[in-house]
């Protein structure tokens, strides 16, 4: 290395070493990666392979549950006059509709039919269609009401002691016999079904986050709020939600499929929805008496119901854990 070589990587050295001023607002900077919440999360989250798989199935149980209803709507009785319609088998099923001029081959019998001529293929259709949307709507009403009046009950010592009276007189009530009562009460159609899986539903939600804030409001930073005279309302929503979205998410996970099942196992025992609205459990009922006999017309819509309930338990308790900070490292 010659001289010249060797002052230039002198130089080089020396502009490593910069002079700093004594600023103030400069020194209390910290140079690191920005960090975003949900961004971390969702990087967890569609870091396994099997999330994205489990998506795309149900975006496509989903499409198809509400779309295809739209263009071929399902009508049960549509063939109850026929009686060489009904209890077909796939392969029966098809050669008897495609001799039919009026009616030609068609995936609608790719299933069978059931023991009205029906379709069982657009039966599970519809049927999947009335699930998730019961499920949805009971999720978002029990999980809004259950959340904020835990939020609240959890806070405040005198909505304490009225929610806890409420709560230990509903909970010694039978779930299957207080549903039952209501679906008697206020009938058998699907926003009566909704109202009777609502009203108190969203009772356990909210003794669930009672116990969670509990836990959260006598740590030092929420003292210090209280201290403060921060109202209540913005230190539930500012210092103890936020802290609480991964148990959310948690809850969530496990409350959509929930409602699934309940769904199918209430219409199941026959106190579920009405006759007029398409079910699973309606379905499942009306086949398990003669299932060893026409097995197409019990395990189609079985294995929809086992489906679209694992495949939303599985995506919640990924999320869930991907939405746990302790997993952003």
């Amino acid at each position: 290395m010659n001289e010249n070589e060797k002052d230039v990587k002198i130089e080089n050295e020396d502009e490593l070493f910069v002079p700093i001023t004594q600023d103030m607002i400069q020194s209390e900077k910290i140079i690191a990666p920005r960090y975003s919440y949900w961004k971390s999360v969702f990087r967890i989250f569609f870091k396994k392979k099997i999330n994205i798989f489990l998506i795309a199935v149900f975006v496509l149980i989903f499409l198809v549950a509400f779309i295809v209803p739209i263009f071929a709507p399902y009508n049960y009785k549509e063939n109850v006059t026929i009686l060489s319609s009904q209890n077909l088998d796939p392969v029966q099923a098809l050669k008897f509709f495609s001799d039919k001029p009026e009616c030609g081959p068609s995936i609608k019998w790719i299933l069978g039919t059931g023991p009205y001529g029906n379709s069982i293929f657009y039966g599970i259709i519809s049927s999947a269609r009335t699930s998730l949307l019961l499920s949805v709507i009971c999720a978002a009403i029990n999980m809004t009401i259950g959340i904020i009046l835990g939020a609240v009950w959890g806070y405040s010592k005198k909505f304490d002691s009225v929610m806890l009276v409420i709560y230990n007189i509903i909970a010694n009530i039978p779930y299957i016999l207080l549903i039952t009562v209501l679906v008697y009460v206020v009938g058998a159609g699907f926003w009566s079904f909704i109202f009777a899986l609502t009203v108190t539903g969203w009772l356990s939600i909210a003794y669930f986050f009672r116990t969670q804030v509990m836990i959260i409001r006598d740590r030092e930073y929420s003292l210090a709020s209280r201290c403060l005279g921060t109202p209540i309302p913005r230190m539930v929503s500012k210092n103890i939600l936020p802290f609480l979205t991964s148990v959310i998410v948690t809850l969530l996970a496990t409350e959509l499929p929930a409602y699934i099942s309940s769904e199918v196992y209430l219409s199941f025992l026959g106190i579920g929805l009405s006759a007029d609205v398409p079910s699973l459990g309606r379905m499942i009922s009306q086949a398990q008496a003669a299932f060893m006999v026409y097995p197409w017309e019990f395990w189609p819509p079985v294995a929809v119901a086992a489906a679209i309930t694992i495949i939303l338990y599985l995506l919640g308790q990924n999320l869930a854990d991907a939405s746990d900070p302790r997993t952003h490292m």
